[in-house]
């Protein structure tokens, strides 16, 4: 794992090649933030350095590095081809596609990680998908359909909360609309895993008027969105920012269980954009939230217990989670807490898990320790 707090793109290529002639890596995994870096420059200085490298990866709302949560950092993880195999396949023109177009492409990548003479080896797929797409929950079920119950997870690439472009990379290539899936079969035991801190309410806002194509939602309840919104968390509508929505998530209920719908700015006008899929008749419930430290604590320890040992963990975690924690003062246990289960990863404008895109969620694959083979008789 290499991190890089200096602008110096072409130092930390020449860092990530070093390395990973050292190990004899297979893949590498990249997440920067585009307020450091331009990924342009990042991809041709990788490219350069690391010719013969495989890598893929996003922009990012914050890393998560050894040291805990950082904000304006690049995140390199290596694979070592002694217990990793990977192929990785960029999906272009999300807006414009079509769901059998991207679940083929994904079963063309499966069919170039065969696996079947090596029944000691497991896979698992990561997905980075542009996080101002508006097509995450289509492009999510589509891969996952393709994948064939190999386990995914992933988040959606960020741009520090400017909300203008997020960029995606793929062996030396850069673009947005789009999505990347890495494939990786490995020896190495792992689980992949979800955690989120709310429970819902029984206040509840229905979604009147929206615009479900831009995720936008205009009316809760017949009234404007903000307003009705403030009024059932206790502030003025004025008084709205991102840390507000952080707070006071809603969640919907789906197949019984509650998943967030996070919002992600307002409007002069009044009106909401999501970060997940929204449409009129939408019966939303205002959660409250559980201590954050404590419930990831303990989804830590239940997965630390399964795989008894925990290696490290990537991680994907809701830019809303981070914000949730520096505004109840909580940010620094977070942490500790990633470091201290030497989590890697970034801070997400949505989660992929299985078949479903997410928000509010810390989602990740845990790996346990490599299993030691037979002495030699």
């Amino acid at each position: 794992m290499l991190t890089g707090e200096e602008p110096d793109v072409e130092a930390f290529a020449e860092a990530i090649a070093a390395e990973a002639a050292a190990i004899d890596a297979a893949f590498a995994l990249i997440f920067f933030s585009q307020s450091l870096v331009d990924p342009a420059t990042l991809a041709a200085a990788l490219k350069e350095r690391a010719p013969a490298l495989p890598h893929a990866g996003c922009s990012t709302a914050g890393e998560i590095t050894p040291l805990g949560l950082e904000e304006g950092r690049i995140v390199a993880m290596l694979l070592p081809s002694a217990t990793f195999s990977a192929v990785s396949t960029m999906i272009d023109d999300l807006s414009s596609s079509g769901m059998d177009r991207i679940t083929g492409q994904v079963e063309a990548l499966r069919r170039s990680l065969y696996a079947g003479d090596e029944d000691d080896r497991r896979l698992f797929a990561l997905c980075f998908i542009d996080g101002l797409s508006y097509a995450e929950e289509a492009v999510t079920s589509a891969i996952h359909w393709g994948l064939d119950d190999i386990p995914l997870i992933g988040g959606s690439a960020g741009d520090d909360l400017k909300f203008e472009t997020t960029r995606l990379i793929c062996d030396g290539r850069v673009a947005s609309d789009s999505a990347v899936v890495v494939l990786i079969a490995t020896q190495i035991p792992f689980h992949v895993f979800k955690t989120d801190n709310f429970v819902p309410t029984d206040e509840k806002l229905v979604v009147t008027a929206s615009d479900p194509d831009h995720r936008i939602v205009r009316e809760f309840n017949a009234d404007v969105a903000a307003r009705e919104y403030a009024a059932s968390v206790g502030i003025t509508p004025d008084s709205l920012t991102p840390m507000s929505f952080a707070s006071h998530p809603v969640v919907v209920k789906v197949g019984g269980e509650y998943y967030c719908r996070s919002i992600q700015k307002m409007h002069p006008d009044g009106s909401f954009s999501f970060f997940c899929a929204i449409d009129d008749g939408v019966v939303l419930s205002l959660a409250q939230p559980k201590g954050m430290v404590e419930t990831t604590r303990a989804a830590l320890k239940e997965v630390e217990q399964r795989l008894g040992g925990i290696d490290m963990i990537l991680g994907f975690d809701c830019v809303l989670r981070r914000l949730d924690a520096e505004n109840r003062q909580v940010r620094r246990d977070i942490s500790e807490l990633y470091r201290d289960h030497r989590v890697i990863g970034f801070g997400t404008y949505g989660e992929q898990y299985r078949s479903m895109h997410l928000n509010q969620t810390f989602t990740g694959i845990a790996f346990g320790q490599r299993p030691e083979r037979p002495a030699a008789e």
